[in-house]
């Protein structure tokens, strides 16, 4: 009874969606207060109405309601309570619910929050938001339904993929999700802002909140995927260039990359129409990125679904929004003229810089992404695109873009002087240029990646430190610091987030050019030696789990005659699923993880064994903590709520001052 319940609140949130999408926007046009007053008690009811949805199939995994399909395929008895939470979205029907539950949070989180838009502008961002709503509702009712019963019921389920049955996935994909649906609000404002024929200082003061909020989401989730596969995969690695993962990364880089031209729109009036250009393009790669997920067309150990009915019908989708709103752009682009000017050297034109190098990096990451799809359809051949091509295509784009990001940031509105702008800079430079001096000195020459992710990490940081002492004036050192503590919000995390990129860039240099790798067949009770370190296999054993039976190697990691860490790599077999997972030992350190991976027994006795040492590798994920830090920083700054900027016109108008 409660899946049915389920599936009949699913039905009605979509007729909700529907009013939503239709009465509102035709209030708007018509300036019918009632009408446009119909679109904030209607996002209520739709969201209200899919969480009831959502909770009906929770329940069904939660008490492995064997009745439904999509429990008999993603779940089991044995399998414990987190992961049959987290197996309503680890499959294809759930996650599409918990993206229509998403998409529905934040609509209604733009009726309720979002009092001080004009009725026009908050009417047809609501009713923007609803129709995409209105797209996937069809998606899941017509092609995807997770509420389909079986005519009869097996004892027990299939269990969940065991590489999902792991805490960093079970809640990597609700962050993704958060982040690629937190998109559609710049894409309803976008949209709504081109019906109205009105983009100015507010509109980029309103969007940036969302836009902010979806790509702090974007970079912990990818940063929660990144982790999962660094541990649970047993390569060692942290990023594969996956198709799926790139579908991840392209809208996080149109993101920043809105989040930095929304600034322009909002302080100088300026780069209006390719502000909107990317807050269209940016949920219109998140709708990509479901594509190729969804599809079928790519292999992937991300992807959800094979099928090429529900691919079809996602490009449908992605053709109407995109087309739609592309021709709207082109039909009203006029309406969109700049007022403000600068100079080719000032703080707009280096943040156009910005935004140059991070779109062209998403293109290019697009093109290699889905190059060999086009190959094989056009020339019938099939093609791999893999890492070596995305590390020299990509990355002379984030070098640049670090090279000016401390320059670019300290730069005036309007006109600027590069000489003056270097000057508190020069020490930086030189500690800089000493610093990748001193790790190549110290690698004794070879490649330079890691002294050039040096040099560069300390130029961001230290230049963000520069960035923020200047910003407290002149006087004395008590005076400054106190200066320097109450500084807005938006100054603090936009130096906490570029700090955290830099962190996360060293980690990446430092590990790919200083991971050092053994693989050998060891015996039990033999002890070897690599890159420094004593590695002992003392035991090798069969472990009953849960849901799954274990093969755990015992290892003692040594330093010297000093035993520094006991770990114990696993290799499961989940017997429902069939299915083989690695689970590495890893002693993790603020330098360096000492990683170890436990293979198959040899025929000829011993066990195949895999060591890594792994410099920096907890400065990725840490400096993508510092991200989304940095993030909530800016987030919090008053002076980029909606409420805030609706106080200062009110007093303004009213001749009082604003606080």
């Amino acid at each position: 009874m409660i899946v049915e319940l389920g599936h009949f609140a699913l039905v009605l949130a979509a007729l909700v969606a529907i009013v939503q999408m239709i009465v509102p926007l035709v209030g708007a046009n018509r300036r019918w207060s009632g009408w446009m007053a119909v679109a904030e008690p209607a996002a209520t009811v739709q969201f209200l109405l899919v969480a009831a949805s959502f909770a009906a199939l929770t329940y069904a995994f939660v008490t492995s309601d064997f009745s439904l399909r999509l429990v008999v395929l993603n779940s089991h008895t044995a399998k414990p309570m987190l992961y049959k939470v987290s197996g309503v979205w680890g499959n294809h029907e759930g996650s599409m619910l918990l993206w229509v539950l998403i998409l529905a949070l934040f609509g209604a989180c733009a009726a309720w929050f979002g009092g001080n838009l004009t009725p026009t502008l908050r009417a047809r961002v609501l009713a923007v938001q609803a129709s995409i709503s209105v797209a996937f509702y069809g998606f899941i009712l017509l092609t995807s339904n997770p509420f389909l019963r079986v005519g009869s019921p097996p004892l027990n389920g299939e269990d969940l993929n065991p590489l999902l049955q792991d805490p960093g996935l079970a809640f990597h994909p609700p962050f993704l999700y958060l982040g690629y649906v937190g998109l559609s609000m710049a894409f309803s404002f976008a949209i709504a802002a081109l019906l109205e024929g009105k983009v100015d200082a507010a509109w980029g003061r309103w969007v940036r909140p969302w836009t902010l909020a979806a790509w702090i989401f974007l970079t912990v989730g990818i940063g929660l995927g990144s982790w999962w596969a660094y541990y649970e995969l047993g390569w060692g690695g942290f990023w594969f260039w996956d198709p799926v993962e790139n579908a991840s990364f392209m809208p996080w880089l149109l993101a920043a990359a809105l989040l930095h031209s929304a600034i322009v729109v909002e302080k100088r009036e300026a780069l209006k129409s390719w502000t909107i250009l990317l807050a269209i393009m940016a949920f219109g790669f998140s709708l990509i990125g479901t594509f190729l997920v969804r599809s079928g067309v790519i292999t992937s150990v991300h992807a959800f679904a094979n099928d090429p009915e529900r691919g079809v019908y996602i490009l449908a989708i992605l053709a109407v929004f995109m087309g739609g709103a592309l021709t709207l752009f082109a039909a009203r682009a006029s309406a969109m003229e700049a007022k403000g000017v600068f100079a080719i050297v000032s703080r707009e034109s280096a943040l156009v810089a910005n935004n140059v190098l991070l779109a062209v990096a998403a293109f290019v990451v697009f093109v290699g992404t889905i190059w060999p799809l086009v190959a094989e359809m056009s020339f019938g051949r099939k093609l791999s695109v893999g890492a070596p091509f995305f590390d020299a295509a990509f990355t002379p784009f984030m070098i640049a873009l670090t090279a000016i990001l401390p320059i670019g940031a300290m730069l005036p509105w309007k006109r600027g002087n590069i000489g003056r702008t270097m000057q508190p800079l020069w020490g930086v430079l030189a500690l800089s240029i000493a610093a990748g001096s001193l790790v190549w000195v110290m690698q004794t020459g070879g490649a330079m990646l890691a002294p050039i992710g040096c040099v560069l990490a300390t130029w961001v940081i230290g230049g963000q430190v520069i960035d923020l002492w200047t910003r407290t004036g002149r006087g004395d050192v008590s005076s400054r610091i106190r200066r320097l503590r109450n500084l807005p919000g938006a100054d603090w995390g936009k130096a906490t987030a570029h700090t955290g990129l830099a962190i996360t860039l060293f980690g990446v240099a430092g590990l790919t050019a200083w991971e050092s790798e053994d693989i050998r067949v060891a015996q039990v009770g033999e002890r070897f030696e690599h890159a420094g370190y004593g590695i002992e296999l003392r035991s090798v054993d069969q472990v009953p789990g849960p849901n799954y039976v274990s093969t755990t190697a015992t290892m003692a990691v040594y330093r010297g005659d000093r035993e520094v860490a006991v770990l114990h790599p696993e290799k499961r077999v989940y017997p429902v699923a069939q299915m083989p997972t690695t689970e590495a030992g890893i002693d993790n350190g603020f330098l360096r993880d000492v990683y170890l991976v436990i293979g198959d027994e040899q025929a000829g006795g011993g066990w195949a064994v895999r060591t890594y040492i792994k410099p920096f590798a907890n400065w990725i994920w840490a400096g993508c903590i510092i991200m989304g830090l940095g993030g909530v920083f800016s987030l919090g700054d008053r002076r980029y709520r909606i409420a805030a900027g609706a106080r200062k016109r009110a007093a303004a108008a009213g001749g009082v001052p604003a606080e």
